[in-house]
């Protein structure tokens, strides 16, 4: 009867052989990982056969029929199926991480950027919990125009070679913002369907995320310049103020006290004493008209935007190359512009027309403005020599990068290209509200 117990442990033995095969994963991605996890399951499960084999032998009599025996063990091999299971889950667990249920990693991830405080440390947690929940070697973001810096969570081995990297958009509102860099998990291997679709889910909110965080960052850069500027232009009226202005009334009120001091004695001294204030309240005046010149054009207000616009390109009228005809074209229901808009335009326009005049050697020059739906636009052309030539280049520089800035301060955008002839500015700039 000994042998009819060990022939039923040698039937179960084949049993717990195919047990391990009919519970595969249809779609493995680590092939000599999966078949070693499936040869370390099989060999558990014919231990614990095999000592279940032993067990039975010293519990069942001896004269046991060979068939109860085989039955008796088929049964403990049955029992011990969800122990397999089991174990699968945990090994996958450890080797996929959450490929396997997806519901869990996007969780892990939202809580993770829940509790995230700042917004530079966004792509990292992202691509921590992306490496994290599919227990991948390497995870990366790329951003989009640099607002943010790039994170990456752990390494590429020497073994991976570029072409088993990974790259999925991250996207918020059909724009892309960046790209998620993954690399698989051993050299050479590729995602299945399985993480594809995980991966696709992570990605989705991950993008939205990013770009919150992209959006915060250039808020906040955006205050710091304004503050900044703010700062920098109180300064720079205070020094004038003190250095210019102050000075000048201080003289005048000592002109003043000579004068009355001598203008019973010597009514000549007290002349020139006053011819001499006279002209210091002159260079005061001046100053000051500078002061509010650079604060706010007067101009915008006496003329406005168009006005103000069209007297600049009279004078303009002749250049050092000869006669330079600037034709202006305005809608004729132009609406009231906000004041940073109304100055801006201004200023830009100025400065495009003066880069015309002393660098452009042109004879003919447009400028236009339209206003479509929440943008105004304005156009500034000439056939002049253009950017191509690199000496025009180079002295235009300063007036380029000061009209970018002032487009840019207003959420708007400056583009300087080549025309057929000469050189097009063309400045889109917002309709802000008024405060």
């Amino acid at each position: 009867m000994t042998t009819n117990v060990r022939g039923a442990a040698s039937q179960a033995q084949g049993l717990g052989t195919a047990v391990p095969r009919t519970g595969a994963r249809r779609e493995p991605i680590r092939r000599l990982d999966r078949s070693n996890v499936h040869a370390v399951l099989t060999i558990g499960i014919l231990v614990l056969y095999a000592a279940s084999a032993v067990v039975l032998r010293a519990f069942l009599p001896e004269d046991l029929p060979y068939a109860v025996a085989l039955l008796a063990t088929g049964a403990g091999a049955l029992a011990a199926l969800p122990l397999r299971d089991r174990l699968q889950r945990i090994l996958d667990r450890l080797m996929y991480g959450d490929r396997d249920d997806p519901y869990r990693a996007i969780t892990r991830l939202g809580s993770e950027l829940e509790r995230s405080t700042a917004v530079e440390s966004v792509p990292t947690v992202v691509v921590e919990t992306v490496a994290t929940a599919l227990r991948l070697p390497y995870a990366a973001i790329e951003l989009e125009g640099g607002d943010l810096p790039a994170a990456a969570h752990g390494r590429l081995s020497a073994d991976h070679s570029p072409d088993d990297l990974l790259r999925l958009p991250l996207s918020h509102h059909g724009a892309v913002v960046g790209s998620l860099v993954l690399a698989p998990r051993s050299p050479g291997e590729r995602f299945d369907a399985t993480d594809m679709r995980l991966l696709a889910d992570l990605a989705r909110q991950a993008g939205p995320a990013i770009e919150a965080a992209r959006l915060t960052a250039d808020l906040r850069r955006s205050r710091l310049h304004l503050v900044t500027a703010r700062e920098e232009e109180r300064r720079r009226l205070r020094r004038d103020l003190h250095d210019g202005v102050g000075p000048a009334l201080a003289g005048s009120l000592l002109k003043v006290e000579a004068a009355r001091a001598t203008l019973a004695d010597r009514p000549e001294g007290s002349a020139e004493v006053l011819a001499e204030l006279s002209s210091g309240m002159r260079r005061v005046i001046e100053e000051v008209r500078r002061l509010t010149y650079d604060l706010r054009p007067p101009a915008l207000d006496e003329l406005g935007l168009v006005g103000a616009l069209r007297e600049q390109a009279a004078a303009f009228g002749g250049g050092p190359s000869g006669a330079l005809r600037i034709e202006i074209a305005v809608p004729a229901d132009l609406p009231t512009l906000p004041a940073a808009t109304e100055v801006a335009a201004y200023r830009i326009g100025l400065e495009a027309l003066t880069n015309v005049v002393r660098h452009s050697g042109a004879r003919r020059a447009s400028l236009a403005i339209d206003v479509q739906g929440d943008d105004l636009t304005l156009e500034i052309r000439d056939d002049g020599h253009g950017l191509g030539d690199p000496a025009v280049g180079r002295a235009a520089g300063g007036g380029l990068r000061s009209m970018r800035e002032r487009a840019e301060e207003l959420g708007g955008s400056l583009e300087v290209t080549a025309g057929e002839r000469g050189t097009i500015v063309r400045a889109v700039l917002p309709l802000l509200e008024p405060a």
